[in-house]
């Protein structure tokens, strides 16, 4: 079976680079089981999702899309186990408890916009551009628009998936899609200097923090601020909790439990 995420663990710091550039790194149905099994399997203080090739991805192999109309149920099966198995994806990705970076040099389109709006962070080059275009082929991008809904403005968020019009880095930059805006010399540069920097901080605290961020964002405030005042009472137990706040005091630098 081909290869299709490469890894490299330096660090701390896992990256995953999509190696599909002939399909512009599609995500196929083999793409997403390897992707899937990648992440689940992570075991890193941070992760960086990168691509080669001239697209980050270009979202949903049509191609692998179209042959499966010769089924005998015409592809439903597989286009639903498709869109469930992406879906399982993008939530573990989002749950997972590393901080996840997508380093973007080139098109994210469709499916490819909904890992990046799926990932923590973005940094992408100034060549880069971003769109959900399946209006343009009588394909509502639906499931693109979950991730990213809930991560730009509602009003962007609609007028990218009702025209289907190509953004560039730095639109989607204006619009909270991605944090940076880099060259391409640059980027492997300023994300790895990005991830080094969380790198550095406690791994307990990562994970409690990633994982309370996402639920207190769909509850009422009143429910939010009884959820995170429970989350950081018990944050206070941990052994991380203790040495930080003992090593502030102390005035040095703290030695977190996973690294010692």
């Amino acid at each position: 079976m081909s290869e299709l995420i490469l890894r490299e663990l330096n660090g701390g710091i896992l990256r995953l680079t999509l190696n599909d550039p002939g399909t512009r790194n599609s995500l196929s149905q083999m793409m997403i089981e390897q992707l899937q099994t990648a992440m689940s399997s992570a075991d890193a203080r941070v992760i960086i999702l990168a691509a080669h090739g001239p697209a980050f991805s270009s979202g949903h192999n049509l191609k692998e899309i179209t042959v499966h109309r010769t089924d005998a149920d015409k592809g439903l099966g597989f286009f639903k186990g498709l869109f469930d198995a992406c879906a399982e994806l993008m939530l573990t990705i989002m749950n997972h408890p590393c901080p996840v970076i997508a380093e973007i040099d080139g098109t994210a389109s469709a499916a490819g916009c909904q890992l990046v709006a799926s990932c923590d962070l973005a940094i992408a080059t100034d060549r880069s551009s971003f769109c959900t275009p399946g209006v343009n082929i009588g394909l509502f991008c639906s499931t693109p628009m979950v991730a990213v809904s809930r991560t730009v403005t509602r009003k962007h968020a609609m007028e990218m998936l009702l025209t289907g019009d190509v953004i560039s880095a730095a639109e989607a930059l204006r619009m909270g899609l991605i944090n940076r805006v880099t060259t391409h010399n640059e980027l492997k540069t300023v994300t790895q200097e990005l991830a080094q920097k969380i790198a550095t901080k406690s791994g307990t605290a990562l994970k409690i923090g990633k994982q309370a961020f996402n639920p207190q964002l769909e509850m009422p405030v009143e429910e939010a601020y009884a959820y995170m005042a429970q989350i950081m009472a018990t944050n206070l137990f941990e052994t991380d909790a203790r040495e930080g706040i003992e090593a502030f005091i102390q005035k040095r630098k703290p030695k977190w439990e996973r690294d010692l």
